[in-house]
């Protein structure tokens, strides 16, 4: 089986978009990369490593440092399939980010959004 073509796209050429579409909806870069950060365990200075080194998405995340066991609480739909039925580990983990970066423009306060588990 082939894989998706966004699992070689490198991360840096879609960071921006998530970086624009937040701050068009009146959000920073910094919300954006908290959001990254909490989801993968990438430092900021990982992050900015991972950006010059034109990293894919897959890489990208099969090399996370920590990918955060709340990212599991992440529901909803996103491009018309819901997040927590995508079979395809690295896809489901692409589709976490986007839905969290939509809540993010959408306005949703950042406490809502880094779900946390309870213990």
């Amino acid at each position: 089986m082939e894989k998706h073509r966004i699992y070689t796209m490198s991360f840096a050429s879609v960071y921006p978009l998530y970086i624009t579409k937040a701050e068009r909806k009146g959000r920073t870069k910094t919300e954006v990369d908290e959001i990254i950060t909490w989801l993968t365990g990438y430092s900021n200075a990982d992050l900015k490593k991972v950006l010059e080194d034109q990293t894919d998405f897959e890489t990208f995340f099969a090399n996370a440092p920590k990918l955060n066991p709340a990212r599991k609480l992440i529901t909803g739909f996103i491009c018309g399939i819901r997040v927590e039925d995508i079979k395809e580990p690295i896809m489901q983990e692409i589709r976490y980010l986007d839905k969290l970066v939509d809540e993010l423009a959408k306005g949703k306060a950042m406490e809502k959004i880094l779900r946390s588990v309870q213990s």
